[in-house]
């Protein structure tokens, strides 16, 4: 194909690969849910390369999915099965910092960087990139962008959204969106970078962004904390807040996903015995060493387990035992796999719902698949609870299972809506969730992003079959 022999000149031969063994990995999700053949995977090295890519793309009728550590839940990075001839574009040459002020509290780093990298960059600057999630070794700053991805820290810093200042984006013309400057105010017009963070590729490919940095955490205080119910987790929630700490995570996890962990984890330790159904992974932190940070949730536990809203809970004694508890939320999407086949959801609700969300969601699931193993866990502190039904003990048949409990997703998304909440919080839209834009989008914001699509995107060649119903 002569269009690719054009996309090989500009990015050199080697990064142009088109042999089908290397095509593999580019071909399928993360969760092996999606699979998509492209005509290549270009992997150029520069803003400049990338915009001669796409324009080269879109004059041969190539559609251009983006790409970066392709550790997404939703399969936005991998081409449509049945859809247009596509190019992956990954972006792992463009992996430069190419500033960090720290006086500024910014940093400048191409959309390939690892967020793992800009933290470690940050860290020896002595400040904090504050986002935070398991897949953060592997996960790239154009990916993150892209799918405005959440984690553990939301409920402090916001999603990804939040800690950008400017971006840079080759548009689907192939021109250049230049929009690094970092400065805290600008009232000049529309803020565009808000069009591409969370467009998963479908408007623009982001290759480099201005990063929001924060002051390095001095003290940190972790627990692990054993709860009767989801109600009492969100009133423990609300003495810790109050504490005076700075609260940077707050987990609630189901007794059934702490067994997976165990089960299936690689050097995990449980914090305490599973006795209770439900717990708490909390984390407090402060800029300063004077803080008092032990003596305030000492202070909040001990409350709450007079109020019986605790029935146990274990302090980190080291930063081994702190990483540990983190280590065990971060493990759990793996173990959770290892598990068997499950239907999974990706909703939020406003925090002081969380505890209706989940009875609800637990009662309903148990009314229409009985035999089905519903486990919860997430980011309570924002409302972000990841609900799923795994097949029962020993069903290993994973294309029958998602057929059996199909209508699991659009009940708990569903439910998510009636109270006022979301059917996707931190994965994006990607393939998986067109339906539900289709369901609960509202239908003036649908009209709204059409236009947007069809003004920037004409062509259509921008990681078609995304998001968009």
């Amino acid at each position: 194909m002569n269009a690719l022999n054009t996309l090989a000149g500009i990015v050199g031969p080697r990064n142009c690969i088109t042999e089908e063994a290397d095509l593999g990995p580019y071909a399928v999700d993360w969760r092996g849910s999606w699979r998509g053949r492209p005509e290549a995977v270009v992997k150029p090295a520069s803003v400049e390369e990338v915009a001669g890519v796409v324009r080269a793309a879109g004059a041969a009728g190539l559609a251009i999915v983006p790409a970066g550590g392709r550790t997404g839940l939703a399969g936005a990075a991998v081409p449509t099965a049945n859809g247009p001839p596509s190019i992956v574009l990954s972006l792992e040459r463009l992996n430069r910092i190419r500033d960090l002020d720290a006086r500024d509290f910014s940093l400048v780093a191409e959309a390939g960087c690892v967020v793992q990298t800009v933290q470690q960059a940050a860290a020896e600057a002595g400040r904090l990139f504050p986002i935070q999630w398991g897949a953060q070794g592997t996960a790239q700053i154009g990916g993150m962008l892209s799918t405005n991805a959440g984690g553990i820290r939301t409920l402090r810093w916001g999603n990804a959204r939040e800690l950008v200042l400017g971006l840079e984006v080759v548009l689907p013309d192939g021109r250049v969106l230049d929009d690094l400057r970092r400065v805290r105010k600008d009232n000049s017009g529309y803020a565009l970078r808000h069009l591409f963070i969370g467009g998963e590729g479908t408007l623009g490919i982001i290759t480099a962004a201005a990063l929001r940095l924060v002051p390095a955490l001095r003290r940190v205080e972790s627990a692990f904390v054993a709860v009767p119910s989801p109600d009492a987790a969100l009133s423990l929630f609300a003495r810790v807040m109050a504490s005076g700490a700075e609260v940077i995570g707050f987990e609630l996890c189901a007794r059934f996903c702490m067994e997976m962990a165990a089960r299936h984890g690689t050097g995990l330790r449980m914090p305490l015995p599973l006795n209770a159904p439900w717990y708490v992974m909390v984390e407090i932190a402060a800029a300063h060493e004077s803080v008092p940070l032990r003596d305030m949730l000492e202070e909040a536990l001990a409350a709450a387990m007079e109020s019986e809203e605790a029935s146990d809970a274990v302090i980190a004694e080291s930063e081994a035992q702190r990483a540990m508890i983190w280590k065990i939320r971060e493990d759990y999407p793996d173990c959770a796999r290892r598990e068997g086949p499950a239907v999974g959801t990706d909703t939020a609700v406003p925090v002081s719902a969380v505890p209706t969300f989940v009875n609800t969601a637990e009662a309903e699931l148990r009314a229409r698949w009985p035999e089905g193993r519903m486990a919860a866990i997430g980011h309570a502190g924002d409302g972000n609870i990841h609900l799923s039904l795994h097949a029962p003990e020993g069903w290993t048949d994973r294309p029958a299972w998602l057929a059996h409990a199909a209508e699991m997703e659009p009940l708990v998304n569903a439910i998510a809506v009636s109270l006022g909440g979301s059917f996707s919080a931190e994965h994006g839209i990607g393939q998986s969730k067109r339906h539900a834009m289709a369901t609960h989008k509202n239908p003036v914001a649908l009209d709204l992003m059409r236009g947007l699509k069809q003004m920037l995107d004409p062509n259509g060649i921008m990681n078609p079959g995304k998001v968009l119903p």
